[in-house]
């Protein structure tokens, strides 16, 4: 159910500060059913930070996680996850397990890292505008 992402779009995305693209990936998952994350020959790509936190990256469309494939994730390739399987089966999964979501990262930022429980809620309140 992606949409395109043309050139110009791509770029001033990525150049969005992360709270930024943070809104722009609730909106858009929302309204397209999907978000995105890498996956490779030994699973889901998981993220560790500075705190030794794990985190799970995703993205609100392949081309963007595509640009994140890179160094230790060059041979991960973009696989959607379904938001309705994402709120009702992936979230108590991920919490259960400590995790934190690293929100829309770019190869030169981090993203936004939050709670699994404020990108559900964050993600419903969005999907309760378009009648789910």
């Amino acid at each position: 159910m992606s949409w395109e992402v043309n050139d110009r779009e791509f770029e001033s995305v990525l150049a969005l500060p992360a709270g930024t693209r943070y809104e722009y990936f609730i909106k858009r998952s929302a309204s397209h059913g999907e978000l995105w994350g890498l996956h490779g020959v030994r699973g889901w790509v998981i993220a560790e930070d500075d705190e030794g936190k794990m985190h799970f990256p995703v993205w609100p469309h392949p081309r963007f996680a595509q640009a994140c494939a890179s160094g230790p994730w060059e041979a991960e390739s973009p696989r959607s996850i379904d938001i309705d399987e994402w709120v009702e089966a992936w979230t108590p999964q991920l919490e259960g397990d400590r995790f934190r979501i690293a929100v829309f990262q770019t190869p030169q930022d981090e993203g936004s890292g939050v709670s699994v429980r404020r990108l559900k809620r964050d993600l419903e309140a969005e999907l309760s505008l378009f009648g789910h």
